[in-house]
């Protein structure tokens, strides 16, 4: 192992040794997992991880995460947090993920409480720094400490530590809730996650794997990675894949040509005063 990436996780599990207990908000992605993973390796059975199901989570992520908890053996419980039965999430504001990520701590801390664990922690690494992350403000307001961050492990690097650990999810694609697909502004619904989770998931049954399914109204908008780009242009495929995302809902189907990328409903916002202020 890299010596630099050696340093980095013992300050992580020094980190969580000095916890001593610590739930974490567990969603079964790269990050997640591989803190999980490490917490219960330093604290045994005093790790908890702490999966929440929503509409915006797919159940096929939830059941990917049940997979791979049972197989790293730590403790878990599934809880429900609803972001749509949440004041100001379904209006889609651009600080929509402060209202998501403050009830889901909030009910993570209970879980806690009742399982005398005395800290949580999120996933978050040391990357989101320069990323807009409105749920930090929630983590910051509830004490919740972010030990992937602490130990400055990117993304980069949790990927290469989990791969040496033998994680499966070492090279999973990443991951967002399916809010993340609307514009801002756009009202949440639990039939327009329905039309994206249903797309997405077809597009993953044919193969794809790094991609987003954009709700644009009456328009889905298709990011795939690069390695994909090459499998979709073909005119039976392409013909396939729109029949079915009408099928669904959409009118239109249309092929972002710059591709999947993190966070491209964050580019209207670069210009906006309310995001500066927010990342700084």
């Amino acid at each position: 192992m890299d010596e630099i990436l050696q340093q980095k996780l013992n300050v992580l599990k020094s980190y969580i040794k000095e916890l001593g207990s610590l739930a974490v908000a567990y969603s079964g992605g790269v990050d997640s997992t591989f803190l999980i993973k490490v917490a219960y390796d330093v604290l045994g059975d005093k790790a908890l991880a702490v999966t929440a199901r929503s509409s915006t989570y797919p159940e096929r992520e939830f059941n990917e995460a049940i997979k791979y908890i049972q197989e790293i053996g730590a403790r878990h419980i599934a809880i429900t947090s609803e972001e749509l039965d949440v004041d100001g999430f379904s209006s889609n504001p651009i600080d929509r993920c402060y209202y998501c990520k403050k009830e889901l701590f909030q009910k993570v801390w209970k879980v806690a409480k009742e399982n005398g664990i005395d800290h949580i922690a999120d996933g978050s690494n040391y990357d989101d720094l320069n990323d807009y992350r409105p749920g930090m403000k929630a983590a910051q307001e509830l004490k919740v400490v972010s030990p992937l961050k602490f130990a400055k492990l990117t993304k980069k690097d949790i990927r290469a530590l989990s791969k040496e650990m033998g994680l499966p999810t070492w090279n999973k694609p990443s991951f967002a809730c399916l809010a993340s697909r609307i514009p801002y502004g756009q009202l949440i619904t639990r039939e327009k996650l329905s039309m994206i989770d249903k797309a997405e998931n077809f597009l993953i049954e044919l193969g794809f794997r790094q991609l987003r399914v954009r709700h644009h109204g009456n328009i889905a908008r298709i990011e795939l990675g690069e390695k994909d780009y090459e499998k979709i242009l073909n005119r039976d495929l392409m013909k396939k894949i729109a029949a079915k995302l009408k099928d669904i809902g959409f009118t239109y189907v249309t092929l972002d040509l710059e591709g999947y990328r993190t966070g491209s409903m964050n580019e209207v916002l670069k210009e906006s005063t309310q995001y500066s202020r927010s990342i700084r």
